[in-house]
């Protein structure tokens, strides 16, 4: 582990661009169940794209990891096979 922040997020509860900056406020979900004001993520708009594409190419990994996962278990009720592996990695580490 490395000293660097770190920030845990259920979702995005706002977004504005100011200055060429966008200003992503993410939420966590309080006690209560209702998203909470969490942290705020600084993106310069150039970058934004490459960021989208960046989380883009994550989310179709984990799903082609979770394909592969459901092949390799026995069938099993459709409730029981949207199961996450537990842990994997990508980007060489």
């Amino acid at each position: 582990m490395t000293d660097m922040p770190s920030q845990f997020t259920d979702g995005i509860l706002d977004a504005s661009v100011n200055f060429g900056v966008a200003r992503i406020t993410l939420a966590q979900l309080g006690p209560d169940g209702k998203p909470a004001p969490s942290g705020t993520l600084f993106v310069p708009v150039v970058q934004l794209p490459a960021l989208a594409n960046g989380l883009l190419t994550l989310v179709k990994q984990i799903d082609s990891k979770m394909k592969e996962a459901q092949a390799q278990q026995s069938p099993a009720p459709a409730a029981e096979a949207q199961v996450m592996p537990s842990a994997f990695t990508f980007g060489g580490r």
